[in-house]
């Protein structure tokens, strides 16, 4: 009876800390970073149950080289902490091509979101969301916080048609979005436009924008999607 009960409390908190979120059956998603048809990094993302806490994980790695040389580089590491639905941490590290590195940190406290990043120090809405796109429920929100930099962005959602993706030769049945957000004085050129498509269990199966320097698609696009998702 003991067991039971044990094994009871342990699905709910899963529950509570899961909810809203959607995770990968095997509590990873793996992507490719596709440039020119040739890949050019990768994104992955680890869930973590930690007792009442889902800590989530992910590691942004991008190399671009031209004749053998390596041309741009981006790399990003965060980790964000989640309880029962809610966004209550994160510690986050970009190193960008033109050599400006960011460490953003932010945390519940007192009924805010405490935060800091490119812009100094940040008080915030307790209920604002990270702008990672596996992550569906951003779309329902007007501003949230960029974890690149540690700065709030206004965005705006439309959503298309839906549409189906195939990946390993499955296909998967998605919805549709397009994603724009305000730019920041400091940003090095404007924010591209996305566009999201999102399974029916509401994962992220891909997502692409054209970057503004050299007006190349860029389409990330998930590779570890099973059969029985």
């Amino acid at each position: 009876m003991k067991k039971i009960f044990i094994l009871i409390i342990i699905i709910f908190s899963f529950s509570l800390v899961s909810e809203a979120i959607p995770i990968p059956k095997n509590n990873k998603a793996t992507f490719d970073v596709i440039r020119k048809n040739k890949v050019i990094g990768s994104i992955e993302t680890i869930f973590k149950i930690n007792k009442d806490k889902l800590i989530i994980n992910t590691v942004v790695d991008i190399e671009v080289k031209v004749l053998f040389i390596p041309a741009y580089k981006f790399l990003q590491k965060s980790e964000e902490t989640w309880s029962s639905g809610q966004f209550i941490e994160i510690n986050a590290y970009t190193d960008f091509e033109d050599e400006r590195e960011y460490y953003v940190k932010g945390k519940v406290k007192n009924n805010s979101f405490y935060a800091s990043g490119m812009d100094g120090e940040l008080v915030l809405d307790k209920d604002i969301l990270p702008l990672n796109y596996w992550n569906k429920n951003i779309l329902n929100k007007k501003n949230v916080f960029d974890t690149q930099k540690g700065i709030v962005r206004e965005i705006s959602v439309q959503q298309l048609n839906d549409e189906i993706i195939e990946i390993n030769k499955i296909k998967i049945n998605t919805k549709k979005y397009i994603l724009n957000a305000s730019s920041n004085p400091k940003d090095k050129g404007p924010f591209p436009e996305y566009t999201l498509w999102y399974a029916e269990n509401d994962e992220l199966v891909k997502f692409k924008f054209t970057n503004w320097k050299d007006k190349k698609e860029v389409i990330t696009q998930r590779n570890n999607w099973e059969s029985n998702n």
